[in-house]
């Protein structure tokens, strides 16, 4: 291990260590945090909503962090918090902060993963968790980013993690998460903006079928693109 390697682990066991260290010792942190995971647990969105504008003119950074805390706290459901930015801040500013808080919790996933390595990360999300994501990085390789990002259903926290573990310079990941990650932005954030109820959940539902759609699509160009590479071979 070189010296920039131990310099990074002391950071981030610094950094944990500070971390911990609030939760059980500063009772009011630690009712903050519980508060939270229990209102992503069970509750909605107008739930997580609310929460945000009771901090008035600190809630674009109570968002903020609520975005970053949920991609390293995963799988706690981050498309609530799209939704609520749009909702109380409009919908292409709720883009704007969503997308660029979401990458910033991407990126601190990912530099997790790489500097704590595969332990660490299967106690933040679980070993069955990263064995399935291992399955689309082995499958579709660098296009495993821009896929799962199209899946609803798929943790992009759990593909960030992963990332982290590869090979992957951090460039390309940083580009491919900015990329994948803005069209679900900007749609999910417009219509957490104007649909409410059953009509959100019904669009919510076309979406992921679209999704799906793209997804089939997608896999099937790369598997003509391989099958057509071992031909040629």
């Amino acid at each position: 291990m070189n010296l920039k390697d131990k310099l990074s682990k002391i950071i981030l066991l610094t950094i944990v260590a500070v971390c911990l260290g609030a939760y059980f010792l500063v009772e009011p942190f630690r009712a903050w945090i519980n508060e939270i995971v229990v209102l992503f647990s069970t509750g909605g969105v107008e739930g997580v909503a609310a929460f945000i504008r009771s901090y008035g003119i600190y809630a674009v950074a109570v968002s903020f962090f609520l975005m970053v805390f949920t991609a390293i706290a995963a799988p706690l459901p981050a498309f609530l918090i799209t939704f609520s930015n749009a909702a109380i801040f409009g919908w292409w500013q709720g883009a704007i902060l969503s997308w660029s808080s979401a990458m910033v919790g991407a990126v601190v996933c990912f530099y997790i993963a790489r500097i704590a390595g595969r332990d660490v990360v299967e106690k933040l999300t679980s070993k069955f968790a990263m064995e399935s994501i291992d399955e689309y990085f082995e499958r579709y390789g660098r296009h495993t980013i821009l896929i799962c990002r199209l899946l609803p259903f798929v943790s992009f926290d759990f593909v960030s993690y992963a990332a982290g573990l590869t090979a992957m310079g951090f460039v390309p990941f940083f580009i491919a998460t900015g990329i994948g990650q803005l069209p679900a932005t900007i749609v999910y954030s417009y219509v957490g903006g104007m649909l409410t109820g059953g009509v959100k959940i019904a669009v919510t539902a076309i979406l992921i079928i679209s999704a799906l759609f793209i997804l089939v699509s997608l896999a099937k160009k790369i598997y003509n693109d391989k099958h057509k590479t071992q031909e040629v071979k």
